[in-house]
Order: C-alpha cells, then sequence, then structure tokens
C-alpha cells in the first residue's frame, strides 16, 4: 500500500487533494509540518506527499516553496492538483450569539476579507483551515465562527451558516505532488527546474532563460528565492511547457548546463485539466491601441 503525507489535521483543501492524487488503495498520513511531510518523502519514510504550492489571489507560498527548493535534493513534482477554493462559514451548533470574529488560515481569511470587513469581523489565524473548525468545535469562544472547506466543518459537527463567502469565485490552489520519481511524458506536460546562476556575472539569468525563449518553449512560473546563505543571492524557481524527455526540451537543458552556476531538476508532471490555459494572443492592433491610450493621458498643455 502507497503511504501519502499530506499537511493535517484531516478535512483541509490539501487531504482533497491528496484523496484526488492519490491511488484508491493508498494510506492517508496527516502531518502537522510541512518540513515534516517533505522530508518523509526525502528520507523515504513515504512514497510521496501532498503540499500547497500556489494561490491565485496570494501568489506562492514561499516556506513550502523553500522546503523544495533549499531543503531537498530527491525530492521531484510528479503531478499537481488545481482546486477551485470555496469557504463556509460554521458557527458551534449551540451558538446564537451575533457574530462578531472568525477564525481560519491566514489564506482563508484573505480570501474571505470582503465578507469580513463588511461586517467589521475580528480575525484571528490558525495553522489551517480544519484546525480552525477543531478548536471551534472544542469550545471556542461565543461570537466566534470558523472560515473553511465544507468537508472540514461537517467533520466536526459544526453548523454551517453561509457558504461562498470568497471574494473572487475563480479562487484556486494549485497543489502539488511529491515523489522521487516523475511520471514519463503525457503530451501536456509542464517541468520544473532550481536554477541558480553566478551572481558575479551581468546577465547571467536573461542568458539562462533565453536557452527556453530561442526554442519557442513557453515559461509558466519565474520565481525568486534568497539563498539562506549570503545576502543578495537568489535561487530561481522556473517551470515550462513540455517534459523533459521532449527533444525541444532536452536541448534547452543542454544549454542550461553549458552555463556555469546550478541548473538541478525538479520533475516532469502531467498538468491538471484544471489550470487556467493560455489567454487569447494579442491582435495586430492591440499594442498600438495601447500606445495610443498612453498617449491620451499626454497633456501637452501641462508641460512646464
Amino acid at each position: 500500500m502507497t503511504a501519502v503525507a499530506y499537511l493535517g489535521p484531516a478535512g483541509t483543501f490539501t487531504e482533497q487533494a491528496a484523496r484526488d492524487l492519490a491511488a484508491p488503495d493508498a494510506e492517508l498520513r496527516p502531518m502537522s509540518r510541512v518540513p515534516d511531510v517533505v522530508q518523509a518523502v526525502e528520507s523515504g519514510e513515504v512514497d510521496a506527499a501532498v503540499v500547497a504550492f500556489e494561490n491565485s489571489l496570494e501568489g506562492s507560498i514561499p516556506g513550502n516553496l523553500d522546503q523544495i527548493l533549499l531543503e531537498t535534493d530527491r525530492c521531484l513534482i510528479a503531478g499537481e492538483r488545481v482546486l477551485p477554493v470555496s469557504f463556509v462559514l460554521f458557527r458551534a451548533p449551540d451558538d446564537a450569539s451575533p457574530l462578531h470574529g472568525v477564525s481560519s488560515h491566514p489564506f482563508g481569511l484573505a480570501q474571505c476579507s470582503r465578507f469580513i470587513a463588511d461586517r467589521g469581523l475580528e480575525v484571528r489565524e490558525t495553522l489551517s483551515t480544519a484546525l480552525a473548525c477543531q478548536e471551534l468545535a472544542a469550545g471556542g469562544r461565543p461570537g466566534w465562527g470558523a472560515l473553511a472547506p465544507r468537508l472540514a466543518g461537517e467533520l466536526h459537527g459544526l453548523r454551517a451558516e453561509a457558504e461562498g463567502l470568497e471574494d473572487d469565485e475563480r479562487a484556486a490552489t494549485r497543489f502539488v505532488l511529491l515523489r522521487r520519481a516523475c511520471p514519463g511524458p503525457t503530451g501536456k506536460d509542464h517541468t520544473a527546474f532550481a536554477l541558480r546562476p553566478r551572481s558575479d556575472q551581468p546577465g547571467s539569468l536573461v542568458r539562462l532563460l533565453q536557452e527556453f525563449s530561442v526554442r519557442d518553449i513557453n515559461l509558466t512560473a519565474i520565481k525568486s528565492r534568497p539563498t539562506k546563505e549570503l545576502l543578495g543571492e537568489y535561487v530561481f524557481y522556473i517551470e515550462c511547457e513540455g517534459h523533459i524527455a521532449d527533444p525541444r526540451l532536452r536541448d534547452a537543458v543542454l544549454g542550461l548546463l553549458r552555463f556555469e552556476g546550478e541548473t538541478r531538476f525538479l520533475g516532469s508532471f502531467p498538468a491538471d485539466s484544471a489550470r487556467p490555459g493560455p489567454g487569447a494572443p494579442a491582435g495586430p492592433g492591440t499594442a498600438q491601441l495601447a500606445y495610443d491610450a498612453m498617449l491620451s493621458r499626454v497633456d501637452r498643455a501641462a508641460d512646464p
């Protein structure tokens, strides 16, 4: 039986992503900290793990990205799951007092900011949305609620008072599956790298990125994180379309490896069908229209 670790407790969006990404007979193991989840794969304690990777409103999750970039050598991204994020307001079953505060994970609070502001609610951060429900069920203060996915509140016997509280109905969180090997090509794949160019060479990052652009390989993510060694030194997370075994990407990687610096393969994986596709290409007159709009904001009469 495959063992898959994830950030617990049960009832979180992460658990739902783990259920979607794991085999039907997999053993799901909740853990209390993301470093423990990632290191369980790195050490071979579990076969795989699932961690939140980025959010459509808040961007990448720095701590989780740092774990993969800086604290592993063998972990690879082997899959992804994009989950729509929807929040329910849960209350204790016997609490009929007016609502004056809510607790949730920081991302949950951010995604429900309009609901919170409109009602002038106090907020309290928790380590997970499920923990907010767990604490509320264990005897939370009167007048307080929890913002969480439906699964979390129902798991703890809470009363659903309102739903669809997120600011943007398109809000989504992307989770990644970590393994020590990644799958073969499917025809709709993405590949990730960690690049650490030499800091004493001007334009070194640009030259690395040109290996992709000259081969018409679309980059879908570029994120920088400090190495935590010396001030001003960064490692870059690069993600592109294609599989490491594809001929065009192979040529790009060979180009990367010719430069001084560090290039680390972080995995090739099938793109989730829920991942947003590329936008429509700009028409031939779009750039001119945009430039004309800029010019319209120039007031010649305001010249000194």
